[in-house]
């Protein structure tokens, strides 16, 4: 952190217009949980690596447990966490499954984040 103190006002004054604004302009509650749940699953250092990976190019679970060096059944926890979250997805070719983000939206999310903590 740049700055461990933080500022307060000195007077207790509240706003009742902007805050009434605002309240308007949020998320309903369901998709404030919704998106609780998104940042709490990235938040794990090991499935944040598993999406920076399939940001890169679509792996198959064994690729995926080797790039992070964990089984391949924990890295099927893993995954089943993330497309219950719908942040990847999964396709067969042959014996073979490949997983891969589901959209470029949670890539956006990632590479906005990392332009964040470059600055």
């Amino acid at each position: 952190m740049k700055n461990d103190k933080i500022e307060i006002c000195k007077e207790t004054v509240v706003n009742y217009e902007k805050v009434e604004a605002v309240k308007k302009e949020l998320p309903s509650t369901r998709e404030i949980a919704d998106l609780s749940e998104i940042f709490k699953v990235l938040g794990d250092p090991t499935r944040l690596k598993i999406v920076l990976a399939l940001a890169k190019e679509e792996l198959c679970v064994c690729d995926l447990a080797t790039l992070v060096n964990l089984s391949v059944s924990a890295i099927s926890h893993q995954l089943r966490l993330l497309r219950n979250l719908r942040l990847v997805k999964y396709r067969k070719s042959g014996k073979m499954v490949y997983y891969l983000l589901d959209d470029d939206h949670i890539e956006s999310i990632i590479n906005q984040a990392l332009v964040h903590i470059r600055e």
